[in-house]
């Protein structure tokens, strides 16, 4: 059994994600999605989707991207 790295749950059916040369351990897509899915620079949440980038920032949309300034980026189609 493997121990989740985000919430400590010794899980059978525990997985690993290879990820810039490291390797990340969870026992659910929620606690992978809290460990590695990059935040919102305007909301806060996390970005699971495609989300939208502008001079290095990430936003989860084109809406809380243009709240922050970067008023050329559109959504994804």
């Amino acid at each position: 059994m493997a121990r989740c790295e985000v919430c400590g749950n010794e899980y059978a059916m525990a997985f690993e994600v290879h990820a810039q040369g490291a390797v990340h351990v969870f026992d659910s897509f929620e606690c992978a999605i809290q460990r590695m899915a990059p935040l919102c620079e305007h909301c806060r949440c996390h970005i699971i989707g495609h989300g939208v980038e502008a001079d290095g920032q990430f936003y989860c949309c084109a809406h809380c991207a243009r709240e922050e300034g970067a008023m050329a980026l559109v959504d994804h189609a």
